[in-house]
């Protein structure tokens, strides 16, 4: 087995020569922000500065977004937060309250949460590919595998290894069969150590599905 054991997710710039690419979770301030090992971020400006497209994400809200492993997120890429609901049943939907001055006695008794609603947290799986510019809306669950197509707008949970694509988004295709899509969430390599990740890597880049079953197995 070799040495080598792939890049240190720690590294801010895993390509020394292109500083507009980073793995996320080194740049990521929030506490309500939870990204994995390996997953990146390209931006053209800078990338340093992903959370600025993370909008509407208020402390009071409570919701969190969360990044798993080994995802490759684009230029562009938008999560709107709770924080941009708005409640729809009133006449009016504007927020009066934020504007104090009295208006903010239209809240006394009233549940928050009923007020500006909160559909969850937003959870993107690992292995996901989320294309440039990109929209994520609140609460959405993006799953394991799965692929975001340029300039979609994700309204609604993506199924794992589902290509997804459009405003609002529509399932175009499943990457595999549904046989096989059980097998990689069984398989679930992106948990494996960096070592026997970088040994079995030809194979996590093929599409011999049951071989790398194989490999799972011996590793039990």
């Amino acid at each position: 087995m070799t040495n080598i054991i792939g890049p240190d997710p720690d590294m801010l710039y895993p390509l020394a020569h292109h500083h507009k690419l980073v793995f996320l979770k080194n740049v990521i301030t929030r506490p309500n922000i939870q990204v994995g090992d390996y997953t990146y971020y390209d931006d053209f400006d800078d990338p340093a500065n992903f959370e600025r497209n993370v909008l509407y994400h208020f402390d009071f809200i409570g919701d969190k977004l969360i990044i798993g492993k080994f995802c490759a997120i684009a230029s562009g890429v938008k999560f709107i937060m709770n924080g941009a609901n708005h409640e729809i049943k009133p006449i009016s939907t504007f927020p009066f309250a934020i504007f104090g001055n009295g208006w903010e006695k239209i809240n006394e008794g009233a549940d928050v949460n009923a007020k500006y609603p909160n559909k969850g947290d937003t959870v993107i799986g690992n292995d996901v590919w989320i294309g440039h510019d990109a929209t994520i809306m609140p609460g959405v669950k993006i799953g394991n595998g799965a692929v975001i197509a340029a300039k979609s707008v994700v309204t609604k949970d993506v199924p794992d290894y589902a290509i997804v694509g459009g405003n609002p988004a529509q399932l175009i295709r499943k990457r595999f069969s549904d046989s096989d899509i059980e097998q990689l969430l069984a398989i679930a390599w992106w948990d494996w150590s960096a070592g026997q990740i970088t040994e079995h890597l030809k194979l996590i880049n093929s599409a011999d599905i049951a071989a790398l079953k194989q490999i799972t197995d011996n590793l039990k």
